[in-house]
Parts: C-alpha cells; structure tokens; sequence
C-alpha cells in the first residue's frame, strides 16, 4: 500500500509538477477551456478550485494570496474581477473535466477541463 501521497507525481520533480500547474491554471483562467492529459486535469481541478475559492472574497489579503500562487498579473486580475463575480454563489464545483478520445501516439487518455460558468456548450470534434 502507498501511504501519505496526495498528489501524484505525473513523472515530475517538485519544482517542475508545481511550475507545470501554475502555467496550466494560468491558461485555464485566460482561455477558459484547455485540453490536457487526464492525470492533469484531475490534478489541476485540486489546485484552482481553492484558488477560485480564495479569490471570491475580495479584500487585499486573498489578492496576496491569489498572486503567490499563479504568479501573473493577467491572470489574476481575470480571476478576481470576472471569474470570482461568475462563481459567488457557487459553494465548489467551478471546473468541469470531460473525457475525450485517447491520443494516437502514446494511447493516455485526453480530457477538457473547462470553468463551468463561462461554457454553455461544447462540441467536440473528432
């Protein structure tokens, strides 16, 4: 039994699982939609929806917050001023992942990973 892992490794260091996150969120909270492997989009739904979380309360101290984690200016006004007003009644929940096909070259499973309030609907080309 594997004990005291709550994140999987994703075949990375540290330093690199917690850059790659940072820039998935970042074009999360730009694009809105992003397309990624499964074992990603799994791990980043752990890592935004606390920051969405953070960022609905609007004072000083969680923009701090917010901006330690994510680490563009962009990106965080994005978040606080119209994804954070989408979601204040939310409790959780704010991304969506949808299983797609699997990729040719190597057979992983691939997945969209979207805001919930900003998408009405997805189609899916084959």
């Amino acid at each position: 039994m594997i004990h005291k892992n709550k994140t999987k490794n994703l075949g990375r260091t540290k330093s690199h699982r917690k850059a790659l996150l940072t820039n998935l969120a970042i074009s999360l909270i730009k694009h809105k939609r992003i397309t990624t492997t499964l074992a990603k989009a799994k791990d980043l739904k752990k890592f935004i929806e606390p920051i969405i979380t953070i960022g609905k309360k609007q004072n000083t101290h969680s923009r701090r917050i917010v901006f330690k984690k994510l680490n563009d200016k962009t990106a965080v006004f994005e978040l606080l001023k119209n994804i954070s007003k989408k979601n204040i009644k939310r409790n959780g929940g704010y991304t969506r992942i949808i299983k797609i096909v699997n990729r040719l070259g190597d057979f992983s499973e691939i997945a969209i990973i979207e805001l919930v309030e900003f998408i009405e609907r997805i189609q899916i080309m084959n």
